[in-house]
């Protein structure tokens, strides 16, 4: 089960009014900051990014691949932990706009966890320790430690896997 907050609005869909929850000038900040760090060749200088200017919390030798899409409105909501790879092109969200409410919560990605590419990391989901996504998954629950996973939607692949 994920863990989200919900927030339910009134009036036109919650995207319509997204300036009303996030500030106008933050996204503005944090788009340019991801372009370039979605962009950026030097691993240290891509983590210096998402660790000073968006406040993610990232650990140390954890790895962005090229073109890794992070949250734009709530970035502050990720935490990767130390010597992971986060896959190229992958998507990381901390927030849903839906039609009658919006959706927040934190993504916590353990140590030594690898993501595949293509991935999309849904809000409020958690991926343990030692944990494997394999490319392309949709992964819209929590991951157990050791496991293998994969799939659109995601399915356990090996739980409990042995290196």
């Amino acid at each position: 089960m994920r863990k989200i907050t919900r927030y339910p609005i009134e009036g036109p869909n919650s995207l319509w009014q997204v300036y009303s929850t996030v500030s106008y000038w933050k996204a503005i900040r944090n788009f340019i900051a991801i372009q370039i760090a979605r962009y950026c060749p030097n691993l240290s200088m891509k983590n210096w990014i998402y660790r000073r200017v968006l406040g993610m919390k990232v650990g140390q030798h954890t790895a962005f691949a090229l073109m890794v899409m992070v949250d734009v409105f709530f970035p502050e909501k990720i935490t990767v932990g130390n010597n992971s790879i986060i896959g190229y092109n992958t998507t990381i969200l901390t927030h849903e706009y839906l039609i009658k409410e919006y959706r927040i919560g934190e993504v916590l990605i353990g140590a030594n966890v690898m993501i595949g590419a293509n991935c999309t990391i849904l809000p409020g989901v958690t991926i343990g320790d030692n944990a494997v996504v394999a490319a392309g998954s949709l992964v819209h629950k929590d991951v157990a430690p050791n496991s293998f996973v994969g799939g659109n939607p995601m399915t356990v692949i090996v739980e409990n896997r042995n290196e």
